[in-house]
């Protein structure tokens, strides 16, 4: 877990305000195209990837070299050029996190934008353009989640996971990318809520209470997780990697990618599950 003590001095309120305001702004370039004729591409790993993915991504890393200049940005749809970053503070982004959902006209998808601080993500921003929900956390100083109406926001309001509710906790599992391996953690652990979602919205709803675990065995990126992390930690919960360790971000692991981690809203029911 990130302390308050390792947050980068830029991390304040208006800077945080910023930031969602800039993902709002990418958040209504995507809505744009969801009545429109969308070219669907393959990239090499075989995901997909469309002109609301590249429209959101220059609309946030242009906002960036604007807002947090010098600062460096690791986003999805430029990964394949960007190198490990030297620096102690940068940023991972996801433009469109959970493009099949989009395509398919599922509202299960979200704009990720998170800060890592030496290898921890201290601060994320998601948002969910086709619910109107934006929420945001900084570890620490909490989570919120806001209403929103194009780039308007209404007031916030504070967000915390829940305590593990016994035999009626619920577990989020992908809806495209269930693994066999993560659905026999499921299977030993009992659970027999299990509610599929799509993107990073999984970690919105672990924050604010509404589920309470999320584990995912089979290989995602940097990019998928980090604002998620940072969010569900500022809310109270914890994610780990499935041998309990801690999962650090910065491109340790080839081309960003993560092996696997276990998240909850409980940190001490957590333990049982790696």
């Amino acid at each position: 877990m990130a302390h308050v003590s390792s947050l980068p001095a830029f991390l304040d309120e208006r800077t945080m305000a910023a930031l969602s305001a800039l993902a709002l702004r990418a958040a209504q370039a995507v809505l744009s195209f969801r009545k429109a004729d969308l070219t669907v591409r393959a990239k090499p790993d075989s995901s997909p990837v469309t002109e609301a993915d590249e429209a959101s991504e220059g609309i946030i890393m242009e906002g960036l070299a604007r807002l947090l200049p010098g600062v460096p940005v690791v986003s999805e749809e430029q990964a394949g050029a960007a190198s490990r970053p030297q620096a102690s503070v940068f940023l991972l982004v996801d433009p469109l996190d959970g493009t099949r959902e989009f395509v398919a006209g599922c509202d299960e998808f979200t704009i990720n934008i998170g800060v890592v601080a030496e290898g921890a993500p201290v601060a994320g921003v998601i948002a969910a353009p086709a619910r109107g929900q934006l929420w945001r956390g900084v570890v620490g100083r909490g989570a919120e989640r806001l209403a929103c109406a194009g780039e308007r926001t209404g007031q916030a309001r504070r967000i915390r996971t829940r305590a593990w509710p016994g035999a009626e906790a619920v577990a989020l599992v992908s809806r495209s990318h269930l693994d066999p391996a993560t659905a026999a953690l499921l299977d030993r652990a009992r659970i027999a809520v299990r509610r599929p979602c799509g993107s990073a919205l999984k970690f919105c709803l672990l924050a604010e209470g509404s589920a309470d675990l999320y584990a995912r065995l089979a290989p995602t990126s940097e990019w998928d997780v980090a604002a998620g992390h940072a969010l569900l930690v500022a809310a109270g919960g914890a994610l780990a990697r499935p041998d309990a360790t801690p999962l650090r971000y910065g491109g340790a692991e080839p081309a960003f990618r993560i092996p696997g981690f276990v998240a909850g809203g409980d940190p001490a029911a957590l333990m049982r599950f790696t």
